[in-house]
C-alpha cells in the first residue's frame, strides 16, 4: 500500500499516474476537502488508467467510482440539527452524549465494474444499500 498525500490536483494527477505504474492497483480516496473538491478529477483518471477506487463518500461512486462505505451524511446533519435544537432549548452541550455514526451506507456502482471487468458477487450486490446500474 503506498500512501499520497494531496494538497490540489496536480499532486493528485501525479500519484494516480504513480499508482497506474503498478500492477494489479486500485485507490482508496479518503474523506477530506482536497479529494471531494476534486473527485471529478479522481474519477476520470482513475478511469482512464483502469483503477477500481473505493470512498467513504457516496459522491465518488456517483461521479464514477467503483463502490464507497461510509456514514450516511444527511443522518449524521439531522442528528446534528437535532442537538441543536436541545441546545436551544436550554440543555447545557456539556451534559449531551456524544453520538456516533449509526447508519452506514454501502454503495457499488456496477456499471463501472463493467467498465473495468470486475464481477462484483451477487451477495455483496444483495447486502449494499444502493446500486448504481
Amino acid at each position: 500500500m503506498t500512501a499520497a498525500a494531496a494538497r490540489d490536483g496536480t499532486d493528485i494527477e501525479q500519484a494516480i499516474d504513480q499508482f497506474a505504474r503498478e500492477p494489479n492497483g486500485g485507490l482508496i480516496v479518503l474523506p477530506n476537502p482536497v479529494t471531494e473538491g476534486n473527485r471529478g478529477l479522481i474519477v476520470a483518471m482513475a478511469a482512464r488508467h483502469r483503477l477500481p477506487t473505493v470512498s467513504a463518500f457516496r459522491s465518488v461512486v456517483a461521479a464514477g467510482g467503483l463502490a464507497s462505505y461510509g456514514i450516511d451524511l444527511p443522518d449524521q446533519f439531522r442528528q446534528a440539527a437535532a442537538y441543536a435544537d436541545r441546545i436551544l432549548r436550554g440543555e447545557k452541550p456539556a451534559d449531551l452524549p456524544v453520538q456516533q455514526p449509526t447508519k452506514f451506507d454501502l454503495v457499488i456502482n456496477l456499471k463501472t465494474a463493467h467498465a473495468l471487468g470486475i464481477e462484483v458477487p451477487p451477495t455483496l450486490v444483495a447486502l449494499a444499500d444502493e446500486v448504481i446500474e
